[in-house]
């Protein structure tokens, strides 16, 4: 198995380093993973780049935008599975090897975690929080799912189901994009996972970032 562990980033020196030191390497090799660490850098002006390739990751450069990133990213990955996080040391990397052996003992598509069901104490500003309920239960009740979390960044697939789903955004609305599409047409679980605070500058224009998230949920539904 070659599994890609795959994260954005931008302007990340503070946070980056230790969250690919967490990345449970030895655990994964043990298992059989050959595995790449792939950052993919939009634009950083700080050392986020000369730390990731110091502690060997593969960097790549981007365009910024989070959406942008990732589809960058999608198609520079090698791994047969693609695991997604922040750079911010916010998600818990030690959870990758249990989350692959729930794809693949599950003969799943694609997982997403669902933070809330263990968020640390001030993890999360509570606008935030508002605003990741208000999202989820408008992409439920449009798209007809049951998330608990539809704002997650914490993906585990297998890289062939790029082909069959839709992706269209280059912003922040495609960590619900993605989950939309495979939850409606592949084998998809949602898994409890955890969420500790992000390490360095929030990067999340909160209510510019909602706003755009909202209506591309209702410009997918028209569409679709």
């Amino acid at each position: 198995m070659f599994l890609t562990v795959l994260m954005p980033a931008l302007d990340e020196e503070k946070s980056i380093g230790q969250t690919i030191k967490n990345i449970p390497l030895d655990k994964l090799r043990e298992t059989g993973c050959d595995i790449e660490i792939l950052i993919v850098d939009g634009g950083s002006t700080d050392k986020t780049a000369e730390i990731a390739k110091n502690l060997g990751a593969k960097v790549i450069q981007s365009e910024k935008g989070y959406g942008r990133q990732y589809q960058l990213g999608f198609r520079e990955a090698r791994g047969d599975i693609i695991v997604t996080a922040d750079s911010d040391n916010s998600y818990p990397m030690e959870e990758i090897p249990r989350l692959v052996k729930i794809l693949e003992s599950q003969n799943l598509d694609f997982i997403s975690t669902n933070r809330f069901a263990k968020l640390d104490k001030g993890s999360m500003r509570p606008l935030n929080y508002l605003g990741n309920i208000v999202l989820t239960f408008f992409t439920d009740f449009l798209f007809g799912l049951n998330l608990k979390d539809s704002q997650s960044g914490m993906w585990v697939f297998r890289k062939s189901i790029l082909d069959k789903i839709n992706l269209t955004s280059n912003g922040m609305p495609l960590s619900q994009e993605i989950k939309i599409e495979a939850f409606k047409k592949l084998r998809a679980r949602e898994v409890d996972s955890s969420y500790k605070k992000r390490v360095g500058e929030v990067k999340l224009r909160m209510f510019k970032d909602g706003w755009e998230n909202l209506k591309h949920l209702f410009r997918k539904r028209i569409r679709s």
